[in-house]
């Protein structure tokens, strides 16, 4: 706005406040009334409609100031092209499309501009409300599968010492380094990869000693990437419900074969494990542990991974592919 198109402070007041006088009363309308009774409602010909009229209503009110009070009072101080336009009537002046045009946009600015605030804070609200139910989900998560394995765990436990095993101690120390990493080591987002896989192996010496000659277990892991980083208590899950819906049902040998390898910047998870001879329940062959995997997979992983489940007649099959953090 240059000041030397008016003649004082007096007359650059009067035509500023009158401006932002109707840039109020356009922004606090639309804002407070016709959005939250409208547009929210989803009635959008509604809202366009009063919109429309709350502007002609704004610029009606600033073509009478114009034309009743400002422009014969500064008459003699303005440009030529005002001058001219000074000289129309009322309805001439409101009846200009292009004038009535430019002045909604000027209207319409701080309330857009309002609106746009409003929505980058909405935003970040709700980015970190997501962010903190993502946190929970994850949380009650992990405490639905905690008891679960430690149940498991001690019922291996408790078969040994009731044979009065030599092997007890063994478990006792296994045992011991899993519950020092699940309660006291993975309470971070994501963890090392190589951690994860110390899990997995004392595990395994648990199930092993557990079944003996009933399971056949073969593990190979080949990681390239040894700073690789991944959810904690993701791939055991796995593992263990490999355990409960093979070994556990089988009277005879089961087997069951891991893999985990790093390829670039992937995780590549893949366990294989015989089915029992005996008729299992499809709807019950996933249980806690597979659901539990796919429900942090979509909260931490979302796109960027790939699960394959293979039902096949005599085993089942899972491979799972994500990103490394």
């Amino acid at each position: 706005m240059n000041i030397s198109n008016y003649s004082n402070y007096r007359q650059l007041l009067e035509f500023t406040s009158t401006i932002v006088g109707l840039q109020i009363i356009t922004a606090y309308t639309s804002i407070y009334y016709l959005i939250p009774y409208f547009l929210n409602r989803k009635k959008t010909l509604l809202f366009i409609f009063w919109l429309v009229i709350l502007l002609i209503i704004m610029y009606a009110i600033y073509i009478f100031f114009k034309s009743s009070y400002y422009d014969p009072k500064y008459y003699e101080y303005l440009s030529p092209i005002l001058k001219e336009q000074a000289e129309l009537s009322f309805w001439e002046r409101f009846t200009s499309f292009y004038a009535f045009l430019s002045k909604s946009i000027k209207f319409l600015t701080p309330a857009t501009l309002l609106l746009i605030t409003r929505f980058y804070k909405n935003q970040q609200k709700y980015l970190k409300l997501n962010e903190q139910k993502k946190i929970a989900e994850l949380t009650a998560l992990r405490h639905q599968l905690n008891p679960h394995f430690l149940f498991n765990t001690l019922n291996s436990l408790y078969a040994l010492a009731i044979k009065k095993s030599d092997e007890t101690p063994e478990v006792i120390e296994k045992l011991s380094d899993i519950l020092d990493y699940i309660l006291y080591r993975c309470e971070s987002t994501f963890v090392p990869l190589n951690k994860e896989i110390e899990l997995i192996k004392n595990y395994l010496s648990l199930e092993k000693l557990r079944y003996r000659k009933r399971v056949n277990i073969t593990f190979s892991e080949q990681i390239i990437d040894t700073n690789a980083k991944i959810a904690p208590l993701l791939l055991l899950t796995l593992v263990e419900n490999a355990f409960k819906h093979s070994v556990s049902q089988e009277l005879k040998e089961a087997f069951i074969s891991i893999k985990i390898s790093t390829i670039k910047n992937q995780i590549i998870f893949d366990i294989k494990n015989s089915k029992p001879k005996l008729r299992v329940d499809k709807n019950k062959i996933e249980g806690i542990g597979l659901s539990n995997a796919k429900k942090q997979l979509e909260l931490l992983y979302e796109n960027r991974y790939s699960l394959y489940i293979k039902d096949e007649k005599e085993s089942y099959h899972v491979t799972l592919k994500l990103e490394s953090r």
